[in-house]
């Protein structure tokens, strides 16, 4: 059975591990909290195994279920164990304190920030940042099956990585170079904002994007 890491121990890295066990990939969990960490292994069963950060990465596709300025500190961390890996950036680098703008420069993203810091041999795409954790565990929305946009530079890494989605149960979408992750964020800045909005009862933290038809 072939592994995918995940770097963290939140919702998302519970949603994404609940996929990746779908998609017969085992996984191993590495975050800084190792009493969370035990219990989201605990939680997946069988196929799952945990580790401290900064342990050896075994996996080929690496998510990072971290915040953005998580995820740039992991770049770090790992550094060179990351060569020859597929990163998947899943961050949305919006101010929580307003909900009104990012936190990365105009003409950039997350995901390109992440790649600067990443090794240079490494794969960085950007997927599943307009996916919540519940919808995403679920793995459906209105019965259909939930939409993974994927950029990035790397066509081999998309496609390794669309395999993964579309094994998990999900529909990818490739949407082009890393440079449309900027989109992708922004789109997701405006769904946060109208989550959080009083004005907008019909919207809340299960809201999902999926292309229709």
């Amino acid at each position: 059975m072939e592994q995918v890491t995940i770097i963290g121990n939140g919702h998302m890295a519970r949603s994404i591990a609940v996929r990746m066990l779908q998609a017969r990939r085992s996984v191993q969990i590495l975050g800084r909290n190792g009493e969370k960490t035990r219990d989201l292994v605990e939680f997946l069963g069988a196929g799952a195994r945990g580790g401290a950060e900064g342990a050896p990465i075994d996996g080929g596709i690496v998510f990072l279920a971290v915040p953005y300025n998580e995820g740039k500190d992991a770049m770090l961390v790992y550094g060179d164990a990351l060569a020859g890996k597929v990163v998947v950036d899943i961050s949305n680098p919006v101010d929580l304190a307003t909900f009104d703008k990012l936190l990365v420069p105009s003409g950039t993203s997350a995901a390109e920030e992440i790649a600067v810091h990443a090794s240079p041999e490494a794969h960085v795409v950007k997927a599943f940042n307009t996916c919540l954790a519940k919808p995403l565990e679920a793995g459906s929305v209105a019965g259909l099956p939930l939409d993974v946009f994927i950029a990035g530079d790397s066509e081999q890494a998309k496609v390794e990585v669309s395999a993964v989605v579309a094994a998990s149960g999900l529909r990818p979408i490739d949407v082009g170079p890393l440079r449309r992750a900027r989109e992708l964020e922004a789109m997701m800045l405006l769904v946060m904002g109208l989550q959080v909005s009083p004005d907008q009862d019909n919207f809340n933290w299960d809201t999902s994007l999926k292309l229709l038809p």
